[in-house]
């Protein structure tokens, strides 16, 4: 059965985009079956790119950033389209609650899945330097294989790893 996921930062051009590439990586890896799509909560760069920085470190590790921007709408919202829908900060959760119109378990924070050791917000790197977009990618790339591990049910992780 297919995985739905939607992935959502601000403008859709530095950390959901990566995030929706991060992800997508993972689940053909795995063999996870997912549906990856990413979307802003503004509309300030609808139909653009990923910003080039973003572009540039995620292909500096072998990804490929091919979405263009678009915003989310309610629908996106709908726990019939996505399994889960990730907000990349509170910011941008207290955004998606409230364009719900009602509280949505299938509505979590990325960092819901990573330890403690990380920041509660994956940190916007559009006005910081180079290293912020680096710092986005190594937390997307923890994430995500714990993402799609707890979605699916299954051990994904089942003899990668020796002791």
């Amino acid at each position: 059965m297919t995985k739905r996921i939607l992935i959502v930062c601000m403008g859709n051009i530095c950390r959901s985009p990566a995030g929706e590439a991060v992800m997508k990586r993972f689940a053909e890896e795995f063999g996870v079956d997912a549906e990856v799509d990413s979307a802003g909560t503004h509309d300030y760069h609808v139909g653009e790119r990923a910003d080039q920085r973003m572009r540039a470190a995620a292909e500096a590790r072998g990804y490929d950033l091919q979405s263009r921007a678009r915003q989310v709408t309610k629908a996106d919202l709908d726990p019939k389209r996505f399994d889960l829908v990730l907000a990349m900060d509170a910011q941008n959760y207290a955004a998606l609650q409230e364009m719900a119109d009602q509280p949505n378990t299938h509505i979590r924070m990325f960092s819901d899945y990573l330890d403690d050791e990380w920041p509660n917000d994956v940190p916007d790197p559009y006005y910081g330097a180079e290293e912020g977009f680096d710092e986005v990618l190594d937390m997307l790339e923890e994430g995500c294989p714990l993402i799609l591990q707890t979605l699916t049910g299954e051990d994904l992780f089942e003899g990668e790893f020796e002791d």
